[in-house]
């Protein structure tokens, strides 16, 4: 009796363990049954207890989880970009996914709507300039938006202002952030491939032409590549001065196009260009303004009169081919002659120099490149300039964009429009069968060959690979037939379908028997 009575007692007593963590109860045993009632209260108060604190703890865990998510940050949006992934030939320029960027505090944030296309573009390409940036980078110098944010401390711009804008790089995007001091408004009723191909082309000639040489009626002057961006801008400005006399340089497959426009008074092909200009006037020119560099700074040079002046904003003459070639660097500046003050004070003639690039951004001109945006503006709602767009490009065809800057082709601007539609690219030819695919394909390797051989065996299909492949001839034949017919469904009526249950009922009872042999 005394085993009888223990055992339940210690059955009991092993069933009295530490509740679990999450759900605590109170066990009592018959040796505790005199304070079972003060227990049980205790054991009700420890379960309340616990149910407060779990879901004290699962409040704040659901509290941490939406906190959690509303911390999750979006995936960064991305855009278009124009990128240069290292320097030399086409290929290094892609169209890559970018982030967007944000606007810093005194910057504003440009949905671009066309950009500008320049032949300084095409040396940074090359790493042909000084302090090239490092790749990979966002090319582009001139772009034209409408401001889509605004940072901290910006003043005078808002969103929805229509801009055009100078960034350093970065330029040929979908959305640039660019300092509020390299930012102009433009006029209502200027389009934004008309301030894409206006700003930096028209920037550049007036200063030139007003500021370094103060051109003045009855003069003469010599442009080099009268028919590009730059030079169309010049042409126009100096016809606002009257009684100047242009000698326009330029490829000979231009000349019909320029001649029309009436603004040039001498086109000269570039292939000899200095007899050409002796012909019209033994005297030479008043002014030469010189975009290429080279030997040409000795040729326009010998060109002026007493009082003239030689004016080099540019060297185009860098770029020879689709890389950086430092054999064009040395000789393009090697060719130039060096000139001292004391052969400038004997023949009384100037040499003067610009570089817009270093103006802006190196030495802090931005005041002054803004007074002359204005100017350029008022000449535009004037109606005495007019820039020229020679065509619009998608930011997927910009290579090609390049390469016809590059052979010099273009008559005005290049612009690079966001917007527009890529050209359809050319059918790539199909590819030939390999040798190895040839070789499977002859086996009878491939499920694609069954296909084939089923028309030519009566719709047979192969079970596995070493069928065909292992036997050839009549065999090969034979077997295709055998198993087409195991193939082929049981709808055979009359004797061949009783053959066949025959002989599967043989095949059975030889399997019945063969399985009691082997046990």
């Amino acid at each position: 009796m005394t085993e009888t009575t223990e055992a339940p007692v210690a059955a009991q007593t092993a069933e009295t363990k530490t509740p679990s963590p999450t759900t605590e109860t109170a066990v009592v045993t018959p040796a505790e049954n005199g304070h079972a009632d003060e227990k049980s209260a205790a054991a009700v108060v420890a379960t309340e207890a616990t149910e407060e604190q779990q879901a004290t703890n699962g409040g704040a865990t659901a509290d941490e989880k939406a906190k959690a998510e509303e911390k999750k940050e979006d995936p960064p949006k991305e855009m278009r970009a124009v990128v240069l992934t290292g320097f030399g030939g086409f290929k290094n320029v892609k169209i890559l996914k970018k982030p967007e960027p944000s606007p810093q505090a005194g910057e504003v944030l440009i949905r671009v709507k066309a950009c500008g296309l320049n032949f300084q573009d095409l040396m940074v390409r090359l790493g042909a300039i000084d302090s090239p940036p490092k790749t990979p980078t966002i090319l582009g110098f001139e772009c034209a938006g409408e401001i889509e944010a605004v940072g901290e401390e910006v003043e005078g711009f808002k969103v929805g202002d229509r801009v055009v804008a100078l960034p350093e790089f970065r330029a040929w995007s979908e959305l640039v952030a660019v300092p509020t001091k390299y930012c102009y408004h433009i006029p209502e009723e200027m389009t934004y491939q008309d301030a894409a191909a206006i700003v930096m082309n028209y920037l550049v000639a007036y200063i030139l032409i007003f500021d370094l040489v103060s051109l003045r009626e009855g003069k003469s002057l010599l442009l080099h590549s009268v028919g590009g961006g730059v030079g169309q801008a010049i042409v126009q400005l100096v016809r606002t001065v009257p009684n100047v006399t242009i000698f326009g340089v330029c490829s000979k497959q231009k000349h019909e196009a320029l001649a029309a426009t009436g603004l040039i008074d001498h086109l000269i092909d570039r292939t000899d260009y200095v007899n050409e200009v002796r012909k019209i006037t033994t005297e030479g020119v008043d002014i030469v303004m010189d975009c290429l560099c080279g030997e040409e700074c000795n040729r326009g040079y010998g060109l002026l009169k007493p009082m003239g002046k030689y004016i080099l904003y540019g060297s185009s003459n860098v770029v020879t081919g689709e890389t950086k070639s430092f054999f064009s660097v040395a000789r393009s500046w090697w060719q130039v002659d060096k000139v001292s003050p004391i052969k400038l004070f004997e023949e009384n003639k100037s040499l003067a120099g610009f570089n817009l690039r270093h103006l802006l951004y190196q030495q802090d001109g931005s005041e002054y490149v803004r007074s002359t945006v204005d100017k350029i503006f008022g000449l535009w709602k004037d109606g005495k300039i007019k820039p020229v767009v020679d065509s619009a490009w998608a930011l997927e065809d910009v290579a090609e964009a390049m390469q016809k800057m590059h052979d010099r082709k273009n008559i005005g601007k290049l612009v690079l429009d966001p917007s527009l539609e890529p050209k359809p690219k050319p059918a790539t030819p199909a590819k030939s069968k390999s040798k190895k695919q040839a070789s499977e394909d002859k086996g009878g390797k491939k499920e694609k060959d069954d296909e084939k051989k089923g028309g030519e065996n009566g719709e047979e299909k192969k079970e596995g690979e070493d069928g065909a492949a292992a036997s050839g001839g009549e065999e090969a034949k034979t077997n295709g037939a055998t198993d087409g017919e195991a193939a082929a469904p049981a709808q055979v009526n009359g004797d061949d379908g009783g053959e066949k249950k025959e002989q599967a009922a043989t095949n059975g009872e030889a399997t019945e028997s063969e399985k009691k042999e082997s046990s």
